[in-house]
This record gives C-alpha cells, structure tokens and sequence, in this order.
C-alpha cells in the first residue's frame, strides 16, 4: 500500500468511513435477519469492508452479471440503496464545505452510485486496474 493511500485511508475512517460503514453493517443485519435477502446482506457486508477503507481499491463492473444482478439492484434499491445513497450524498456535500475534504466529499459522492446497484460488481486494487 502506497503510504498517501494509507494517509488517506486514516482520515477517511475518522470523517466518515466508520459512519458509513456502520450504516452498511446494519442494513447487512437486516438483510441477514429477513433471511430471503442473504445475498444482498453479503453485498453490504462486501461495501461495509469497502468503505472502511477505499482508498486504493476500486469497484469494477463483473464479467457476466446480467439479469439476476439488475433485478437485485432493483430490489437493493428499493430495500436499502436508496437510504445508504443519502447518507453518501450528505456526508459528501458536507466534506466538500472545507478544502481539506473535497476529496473525501467526492469519494463520498462517487460511493452514493454504488450504493444505488452494488450487485455484478467487483472490488479489486487499484494496482490490479491499472495493469488490466
């Protein structure tokens, strides 16, 4: 890990990313407990670990994630998506009120449109993209 990521990383986890990441937890919990919705509580769980630490990991679209993943993401959406997006695009517009937080003002908002459809998506290292 570069050592401006790990830079990053730490102000991020006391900005915003422990928050965010609890809200994440929580709607995995939900999830888990309706039962029928495991495999999205394992997406959440799987954005829960993303946004504790995100710097130096990107989200990429998965090879083969068709139908099942749209109607999930709708689905997602609906259950949990939305909500979690609010909290991004008001944790985000708040960061960018100082200079020192628009660039996690702009993570924030880059991870809103995640949280809307996270299903047929990857996280991978930003090394690992760079190479492909």
């Amino acid at each position: 890990m570069r050592p401006l990521n790990l830079i990053l990383n730490l102000v991020w986890l006391v900005v915003s990313g422990f928050w965010l990441a609890l809200g994440y937890a929580l709607a995995g919990v939900v999830m888990f407990v309706l039962i029928i919705t495991i495999p999205f509580g394992v997406a959440s769980f799987r954005l829960a670990g993303f946004v504790l630490w995100p710097f130096g990991r990107t989200i990429v679209r998965k090879d083969g994630a068709g139908a099942p993943s749209l109607i999930g993401n709708v689905l997602w959406f609906l259950l949990a998506g939305l909500w979690i997006a609010i909290a991004h695009v008001v944790a985000g517009v708040a960061l960018c009120l100082t200079i020192i937080g628009i660039p996690f003002g702009w993570a924030n908002l880059k991870l809103a449109a995640v949280a809307l459809a996270p299903l047929g998506k990857d996280i991978v290292s930003s090394d690992e993209m760079r190479l492909s």
